[in-house]
């Protein structure tokens, strides 16, 4: 995920010109897509990949995953770059990701302590919160657009 990130930071411009991608365009599709997942959350307390069940995954894999390297956090890259440069982008990321680091490394714990049902409740809390990230995402690039 961190090289993903950084990647787009320093490229993902250059990327998106390449095949004539505007960033706006990239927050309507992410934003959809996030909304996707939020909606198989809320709906059916699981992620399903395909055919596949990601039951036991779906706090780490639809939740973490979208949000660390998704879309969202792409197009954050790519403008954190633009407007305050590689210094603060690569202090940013990598201060985001030893904080992710500390608290997936206590989701045992966490899990034991919350057990299956709190853990579907806290599941659904953050889908619900991913569903106004999306929205968000799918507002401020059509505003841009239009803009």
């Amino acid at each position: 995920m961190a090289i993903l990130l950084f990647v787009f930071a320093f490229v993902g411009n250059a990327i998106f010109s390449i095949f004539g991608i505007s960033m706006f365009s990239f927050m309507i599709a992410g934003g959809v897509l996030l909304f996707i997942v939020a909606i198989e959350l809320l709906t059916h307390g699981e992620w399903k990949f395909g055919s596949q069940s990601l039951e036991d995954e779906s706090g780490i894999v639809s939740l973490a995953f979208p949000l660390l390297a998704g879309p969202g956090a792409l197009a954050l890259a790519i403008l954190t770059f633009e407007k305050y440069g590689a210094l603060v982008t690569v202090l940013s990321i990598t201060i985001v990701l030893g904080i992710t680091y500390a608290v997936l490394r206590l989701v045992g714990p966490i899990y034991r302590l919350l057990g299956k049902r709190g853990s579907m409740i806290i599941t659904r809390i953050f889908a619900i919160i991913v569903a106004a990230f999306a929205v968000q995402f799918i507002i401020d690039g059509i505003r841009q657009i239009f803009h």
